[in-house]
């Protein structure tokens, strides 16, 4: 078998590899019956296999002429020999600390690469496997990622695979995987670890390209290889997440722009067909208002396909009212009358063309019972009805809820008994954040005896719903309906009732002001609704 590896231009060999005598290209492939092919990547010419030696072979691509150090012949069957040569790039300024990593590297990479490919069915017939590393600096990696992707930038690390078919030789090149000294020292710093720890996180993440995974292909795929980097992080015992995880739970927009392409994105069109985007603390700012940057990254997503539909506690006439200043209301819009959308907390549901899929309406007998609680303690209730709202009593927060919230003013019962007349979907305590935890929501719990969903979208406001009723199964109602797999939906929201819809899709993005709770059911975060936090996330996720 013969063992090549090809050497970057402009890199420094190893030295197990230096000082052999040179052989002409031409002359060696007519002598022997060795095949090159060009390949992808940096590295210009791939040895396949076709003789019975072994060998070391570097590229001179100037003069086209290789080193060959013969190894040894074919040997008995015996454990996979990995090969992890790693490589200063010639112009890296070198220091003690970046000496160190790439040593510490060259032991390492041997270690990732022995995980990495159990079960790869490539490495199955080989006999000897090969993953180059090479080191280098912003300026470097920068030129590559001109030459072979069109950008003009650096990033942190690049990867390069052989494409090599499996079995037809006993050694398997992986190719080679790039990494930036300085873009990962930066990171390091700002994830508060060592330079070695970035390095070999980014080490990791390369291979993984190298053997096939690709986050940028759907939400499964970003989830795999986000798995599979924390398997072999973890199993090494190295410190750190995944580079996906780590960039994931960073909010770019805020800070920085984000400088790895780890989340699910495409260049040519969305992995997505589906967006499902709550209103009130995510499309809407502090002000209730959609900015424009926000609006404009909608429309761009519905220019490129992605139907975008709006999840939200509102009642659809208030969610007209709030889009339509920035020219999200109507045909060809966000939200028309004939447009789907899941509204009062998943209690109305329509479907394409506008059909009422789902409408859930609450027992009377809660109805009343929450009237009378509202009267005696005077506290504010409302009930939502399609789209009047109902209150027990006149309050400055019914124009609050109108003005602010643009949902329509309320109707004041003269009697509880005009209850019977509509059909509420849902209840609205107002009251105090305090008030609600230490006193609304255990006594409401105790009254329902379980067989009423409480919920907050807001910190004031406590919702009682029907049982089993939530945003997340009004959603998951109307992706039956259209015959949608979750998996192909990104869902965006930042409230308590939130939770269940972002669980349930393929990508779930919480919003920077985010509960709690909603924060650590995401599987990615942004920036609040006052820095755009939806643009971010359609600009990260969505759009090309």
């Amino acid at each position: 078998m013969a063992l090549a590896r090809s050497v970057l231009p402009g890199t420094k060999a190893s030295s197990r590899i230096s000082g052999i005598g040179y052989f002409n290209l031409r002359q060696w492939q007519r002598s022997s019956s060795v095949a090159f092919t060009r390949s992808w990547a940096p590295i210009k010419w791939s040895l396949q296999q076709r003789c019975s030696a072994s060998g070391f072979l570097v590229s001179d691509r100037k003069s086209s002429q290789f080193q060959v150090k013969c190894v040894s012949t074919v040997a008995p069957e015996k454990e996979l020999e990995i090969s992890t040569p790693v490589i200063a790039e010639e112009s890296l300024a070198m220091t003690p600390e970046i000496q160190g990593a790439i040593k510490e590297l060259e032991k390492d990479a041997r270690l990732a690469v022995e995980l990495a490919i159990k079960g790869y069915e490539a490495a199955e017939s080989a006999e000897t496997t090969e993953l180059s590393v090479t080191i280098c600096d912003d300026k470097y990696i920068q030129k590559l990622n001109k030459e072979w992707l069109g950008k003009d930038r650096p990033t942190d690390v690049l990867s390069f695979p052989q494409d090599q078919p499996a079995g037809e030789s006993p050694l398997l090149l992986l190719g080679d995987v790039v990494i930036s000294v300085e873009t990962a020292a930066r990171q390091a710093q700002e994830r508060n670890h060592s330079l070695l720890d970035e390095m070999r996180i980014l080490l990791v993440h390369g291979l993984l390209h190298v053997l096939g995974h690709d986050h940028e292909l759907g939400v499964k795929e970003s989830k795999a290889m986000a798995k599979k980097e924390m398997e072999i992080l973890s199993s090494l015992g190295w410190t750190g997440k995944g580079l996906i995880s780590a960039s994931q739970s960073e909010p770019a927009a805020d800070t920085k722009e984000s400088k790895t392409k780890s989340v699910p994105r495409k260049k040519k069109r969305s992995p997505f067909k589906i967006l499902f985007c709550d209103m009130d603390g995510t499309l809407l700012n502090s002000r209730s208002q959609v900015s424009r940057k926000t609006a404009d990254a909608l429309k761009a997503a519905l220019g490129i396909g992605v139907q975008v539909i709006i999840a939200t506690g509102k009642t659809r006439q208030a969610t007209m009212k709030a889009l339509r200043p920035v020219g999200l209301e109507g045909q060809g819009g966000v939200l028309s009358s004939t447009t789907p959308g899941v509204f009062i907390q998943g209690l109305l549901v329509f479907g394409e063309g506008g059909a009422v899929v789902h409408r859930g309406v609450l027992p009377l007998d809660y109805c009343t019972k929450a009237f009378q609680y509202s009267l005696e303690h005077n506290i504010p209730a409302v009930g939502f009805c399609g789209d009047r709202i109902v209150a027990s009593f006149d309050h400055p927060f019914l124009d609050h809820l109108h003005e602010d919230y643009f949902e329509p003013r309320g109707e004041v019962l003269k009697s509880i008994d005009e209850l019977e007349k509509h059909k509420v979907q849902k209840l609205l305590f107002f009251e105090e954040q305090e008030r609600i935890d230490r006193i609304l929501r255990p006594e409401w719990q105790s009254i329902t005896q379980g067989h009423a969903t409480l919920v907050q979208a807001q910190r004031d406001m406590l919702e009682i719903l029907p049982e089993g009723a939530s945003k997340g199964a009004g959603v998951k109602l109307l992706l039956q309906h259209m015959d949608v797999d979750p998996d192909e939906v990104m869902a965006i929201g930042d409230g308590e009732n939130d939770i269940e819809m972002l669980e349930m899709v393929g990508w779930g993005v919480a919003m920077g002001n985010g509960a709690p709770k909603t924060l650590e059911v995401a599987d990615v975060t942004v920036a609040t609704n006052d820095k755009d936090g939806v643009a971010e996330a359609l600009e990260r996720f969505i759009l090309p």
